[in-house]
């Protein structure tokens, strides 16, 4: 079982910066493409971006590639999603997630386990 544990969530204005991190437990981590989701309220969650396991890819949504960076550090078996000119409508509860499959890509990154979540607010 992997276990996903976000931090760094908080209340930033807009304009400002957070970063991410979510911890992985377990020694699997570097077999893992890694993403970030986030759900606003009263909207469906949406992806937000994914890195490969080794982290030579990445992909991000069109909404924050400009603004936000997904890293890892399998040595320590974490990921980090770097978040920059914060916008008001980025407020929502960010999601750490797994994909656990040997055969997944991170063109067809699609997650099997999934973090509790972390709160970020953006105060305009």
């Amino acid at each position: 079982q992997v276990q996903l544990v976000e931090s760094g969530g908080g209340l930033v204005q807009a304009g400002g910066s957070l970063r991410l991190s979510c911890a992985s437990s377990g020694r699997t981590f570097s077999r893992f493409h890694m993403g970030w989701f986030r759900q606003a309220p009263g909207k469906e969650r949406e992806f937000v971006a994914a890195i490969s396991r080794s982290g030579s890819g990445t992909v991000a949504a069109d909404s924050v590639k400009d603004r936000f960076t997904i890293s890892r550090d399998n040595g320590k078996n974490t990921v980090y999603l770097q978040m920059n000119s914060l916008k008001p409508e980025d407020r929502a509860v960010y999601y750490c997630a797994a994909d656990a499959n040997v055969y997944s890509t991170i063109s067809n990154y699609s997650p099997d386990y999934w973090g509790q979540g972390t709160q970020v607010t953006v105060s305009s």
